[in-house]
């Protein structure tokens, strides 16, 4: 059988959260190596990437705050370095964000969005271009929200950076097409991990809140990280080869 990645390692920044542990258990079930990009989590980290090598995989962990260009730069080229190459980018960091209307934001909460969301991946992005088109191609896969089809009520914080995301996920896609770059979206929507976990714990998701939720929802229950991750490898994987520059919407029918 052909291998379902090419040679290298797939990077998962956000590799340490709840939704990027499953990105990355994914990718390794499915034969690619995995470097975990993470900004404090050390422990959580390295238990992935000891669950990996458990599973017969190579993994490394490479720390980093991604609004600095510099510092992510550096980690890709480590990845690099551990890997022999690196065939994708999984973009799965981001902020835990408060759950409150346009109109309460103040400049503090949404510059922090911005800087982590969007101003991180166009640095991962500008980091990873020149190693892939050396390469000979690779892909993105960025983790963005379901909620770029149907605004969800209070959650904009997360939505609005990710939307910037989405227009260059298409700029990735029509540009970088020609060095066999491809890139796409994988739309999350309710997620049993992440930052759905954290929002249970503080009383922001409350049970009334889960109810109404899932009456909006053709599938009547949460999805898992590893829901998140089948998309993921699928995009990653040669089975996705002529596929870019689109989402796939992996969030129970939400917006339907």
């Amino acid at each position: 059988m052909d291998a379902e990645f090419p040679e290298g390692a797939a990077v998962v920044f956000g590799g340490s959260g709840g939704i990027g542990r499953g990105v990355a258990l994914a990718l390794a079930r499915a034969g690619s190596a995995v470097a975990i990009a993470y900004r404090s989590k050390q422990t959580v980290a390295e238990g992935v990437a000891a669950q990996i090598r458990e599973l017969g995989g190579k993994a490394s962990i490479h720390q980093l705050d991604v609004r600095n260009r510099g510092e992510v730069v550096a980690a890709f080229a480590d990845a690099v370095s551990a890997h022999g190459r690196v065939h994708t980018v999984v973009w799965g960091a981001g902020p835990v964000v408060p759950q409150v209307p346009i109109a309460e934001w103040d400049e503090a909460m949404f510059r922090n969005s911005m800087e982590i969301e969007a101003f991180g991946f166009n640095n991962a992005v500008h980091a990873a271009l020149p190693h892939m088109r050396a390469a000979g191609g690779g892909s993105f896969v960025h983790l963005g929200s379901a909620g770029h089809d149907w605004w969800p009520k209070l959650d904009g914080l997360s939505v609005a950076p990710k939307a910037c995301n989405e227009a260059l996920i298409k700029g990735i896609a029509k540009e970088e097409g020609i060095h066999e770059i491809r890139a796409n979206s994988v739309l999350v929507g309710v997620i049993d991990a992440g930052q759905f976990k954290v929002g249970q714990e503080d009383g922001t998701f409350t049970p009334e809140w889960e109810a109404a939720v899932k009456l909006m929802l053709p599938l009547r229950r949460w999805g898992t990280a590893d829901d998140i991750g089948q998309a993921a490898v699928f995009l990653a994987s040669r089975r996705a080869n002529y596929i870019t520059g689109q989402t796939i919407a992996v969030s129970g029918g939400f917006g339907v």
